[in-house]
Protein backbone atom coordinates (compact mmCIF):
# COMPACT_ATOMS: atom_id res chain seq x y z
CA UNK A 1 0.00 0.00 0.00
CA UNK A 2 1.59 3.59 -0.89
CA UNK A 3 0.64 6.54 0.63
CA UNK A 4 0.49 9.87 -0.65
CA UNK A 5 1.40 13.04 1.65
CA UNK A 6 -0.29 16.34 -0.12
CA UNK A 7 -1.12 18.13 3.30
CA UNK A 8 2.71 18.06 4.21
CA UNK A 9 3.90 18.96 0.81
CA UNK A 10 1.47 21.89 0.20
CA UNK A 11 2.36 23.38 3.80
CA UNK A 12 6.11 23.05 2.89
CA UNK A 13 5.31 24.82 -0.33
CA UNK A 14 3.64 27.34 1.17
CA UNK A 15 6.19 28.15 3.97
CA UNK A 16 8.38 28.28 1.25
CA UNK A 17 6.55 30.87 -0.88
CA UNK A 18 5.97 32.68 2.97
CA UNK A 19 9.65 32.81 2.90
CA UNK A 20 10.35 33.96 -0.67
CA UNK A 21 7.96 36.72 0.12
CA UNK A 22 9.63 37.75 3.01
CA UNK A 23 12.97 37.69 1.55
CA UNK A 24 11.70 39.84 -1.15
CA UNK A 25 10.29 42.31 0.95
CA UNK A 26 13.09 42.59 2.81
CA UNK A 27 15.64 43.03 0.46
CA UNK A 28 13.74 45.43 -1.76
CA UNK A 29 13.55 47.85 1.62
CA UNK A 30 17.51 49.01 0.90
CA UNK A 31 15.89 50.13 -2.72
CA UNK A 32 13.12 52.29 -1.21
CA UNK A 33 12.78 55.58 -0.65
CA UNK A 34 13.51 56.82 2.80
CA UNK A 35 9.91 58.18 2.71
CA UNK A 36 8.67 55.23 1.74
CA UNK A 37 10.53 53.35 4.44
CA UNK A 38 8.55 55.67 7.26
CA UNK A 39 5.42 55.02 5.80
CA UNK A 40 6.19 51.70 6.06
CA UNK A 41 7.37 51.64 9.66
CA UNK A 42 4.13 53.28 10.22
CA UNK A 43 2.37 50.58 9.13
CA UNK A 44 4.59 47.90 10.78
CA UNK A 45 4.68 49.33 14.04
CA UNK A 46 2.01 51.24 14.15
CA UNK A 47 3.88 54.69 15.01
CA UNK A 48 6.21 57.11 13.86
CA UNK A 49 9.92 56.05 13.52
CA UNK A 50 11.56 57.66 16.23
CA UNK A 51 13.23 61.20 14.97
CA UNK A 52 16.90 61.28 14.14
CA UNK A 53 16.91 57.30 13.23
CA UNK A 54 19.20 56.96 10.42
CA UNK A 55 18.16 55.20 7.22
CA UNK A 56 20.32 52.06 7.51
CA UNK A 57 18.56 51.68 11.22
CA UNK A 58 15.53 52.19 9.97
CA UNK A 59 16.04 49.74 7.18
CA UNK A 60 17.19 46.73 10.25
CA UNK A 61 14.98 47.38 12.16
CA UNK A 62 12.07 46.99 9.48
CA UNK A 63 13.27 44.35 7.88
CA UNK A 64 13.83 41.73 11.42
CA UNK A 65 10.44 42.98 12.47
CA UNK A 66 8.87 41.81 8.87
CA UNK A 67 10.93 38.03 9.59
CA UNK A 68 9.60 38.18 13.19
CA UNK A 69 6.19 38.47 12.26
CA UNK A 70 6.76 35.96 9.45
CA UNK A 71 8.44 33.50 11.10
CA UNK A 72 8.03 34.58 15.12
CA UNK A 73 10.59 36.30 17.41
CA UNK A 74 12.85 34.90 20.12
CA UNK A 75 12.09 31.96 22.27
CA UNK A 76 11.27 32.81 25.45
CA UNK A 77 14.81 31.16 27.02
CA UNK A 78 16.63 33.04 24.70
CA UNK A 79 14.62 36.12 26.41
CA UNK A 80 15.34 35.35 29.62
CA UNK A 81 19.15 34.86 28.53
CA UNK A 82 19.13 38.32 27.01
CA UNK A 83 17.63 39.35 30.15
CA UNK A 84 20.13 38.15 32.83
CA UNK A 85 23.18 39.43 30.63
CA UNK A 86 21.50 42.85 30.71
CA UNK A 87 21.55 42.96 34.42
CA UNK A 88 24.65 41.46 34.80
CA UNK A 89 25.87 44.25 32.57
CA UNK A 90 23.99 46.99 34.55
CA UNK A 91 25.88 45.50 37.46
CA UNK A 92 29.13 45.60 35.93
CA UNK A 93 29.15 49.62 35.27
CA UNK A 94 31.49 51.76 36.75
CA UNK A 95 30.03 54.74 38.42
CA UNK A 96 30.04 57.64 36.26
CA UNK A 97 33.39 59.77 37.39
CA UNK A 98 32.30 63.18 38.76
CA UNK A 99 33.00 66.09 35.78
CA UNK A 100 35.20 68.44 38.59
CA UNK A 101 38.88 67.66 38.10
CA UNK A 102 39.30 69.27 41.73
CA UNK A 103 39.70 67.20 44.68
CA UNK A 104 37.77 68.54 48.07
CA UNK A 105 39.46 69.37 51.24
CA UNK A 106 40.66 66.77 53.25
CA UNK A 107 41.28 64.50 50.47
CA UNK A 108 44.61 62.60 50.48
CA UNK A 109 46.35 61.58 47.15
CA UNK A 110 49.04 59.08 46.52
CA UNK A 111 51.05 59.19 43.66
CA UNK A 112 54.17 56.82 42.95
CA UNK A 113 57.09 58.74 41.32
CA UNK A 114 60.40 56.40 40.60
CA UNK A 115 59.83 54.04 43.38
CA UNK A 116 58.54 56.85 45.87
CA UNK A 117 55.44 57.25 47.31
CA UNK A 118 54.04 61.40 47.74
CA UNK A 119 51.09 62.02 49.76
CA UNK A 120 49.55 65.25 49.42
CA UNK A 121 46.77 66.28 51.36
CA UNK A 122 43.88 68.98 49.64
CA UNK A 123 43.23 71.57 51.88
CA UNK A 124 40.87 74.45 51.76
CA UNK A 125 43.25 76.84 49.80
CA UNK A 126 46.11 75.05 47.88
CA UNK A 127 47.74 71.63 49.37
CA UNK A 128 50.19 70.03 52.32
CA UNK A 129 53.44 67.75 50.73
CA UNK A 130 56.55 66.70 53.49
CA UNK A 131 54.87 69.31 55.55
CA UNK A 132 55.13 71.91 53.64
CA UNK A 133 52.22 74.03 51.93
CA UNK A 134 51.73 74.85 48.22
CA UNK A 135 49.30 76.73 46.25
CA UNK A 136 48.64 74.19 43.73
CA UNK A 137 49.09 70.66 42.62
CA UNK A 138 51.10 71.60 39.82
CA UNK A 139 53.64 73.30 42.16
CA UNK A 140 53.62 69.89 44.43
CA UNK A 141 53.91 68.32 40.95
CA UNK A 142 56.91 70.43 39.69
CA UNK A 143 58.52 69.75 43.32
CA UNK A 144 58.49 66.17 43.13
CA UNK A 145 59.02 66.01 39.20
CA UNK A 146 61.25 69.01 38.73
CA UNK A 147 59.94 69.63 35.74
CA UNK A 148 56.50 71.64 34.57
CA UNK A 149 53.15 69.28 35.26
CA UNK A 150 49.15 69.85 35.43
CA UNK A 151 48.79 68.67 38.48
CA UNK A 152 45.42 67.27 38.28
CA UNK A 153 46.91 65.27 35.39
CA UNK A 154 49.95 64.13 37.11
CA UNK A 155 47.55 63.13 40.26
CA UNK A 156 45.45 61.16 37.90
CA UNK A 157 42.40 63.19 38.43
CA UNK A 158 41.31 63.89 34.57
CA UNK A 159 39.80 60.59 34.09
CA UNK A 160 39.23 57.63 36.62
CA UNK A 161 40.69 55.05 33.71
CA UNK A 162 43.72 57.28 32.82
CA UNK A 163 46.96 56.66 34.06
CA UNK A 164 49.47 59.13 34.50
CA UNK A 165 52.71 59.15 32.06
CA UNK A 166 56.07 59.33 33.34
CA UNK A 167 57.09 62.37 31.82
CA UNK A 168 55.78 66.08 31.55
CA UNK A 169 54.95 66.91 27.98
CA UNK A 170 53.74 63.30 26.88
CA UNK A 171 50.36 63.68 24.82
Amino acid sequence: MVRTQTGGGQRQARRRRDSDDVARDVAGLSTVATKTLKQRWLSVFDAGPPPGLGRALLVRMLAYRLQERAFGGLKPATRRFLSACAETADARRLPPTPSSRAATAGTVLVREWHGTSHRVTVLEQGCTWRGKRYRSLSEVARAITGARWSGPRFFALGHAREEPRNGPHEA
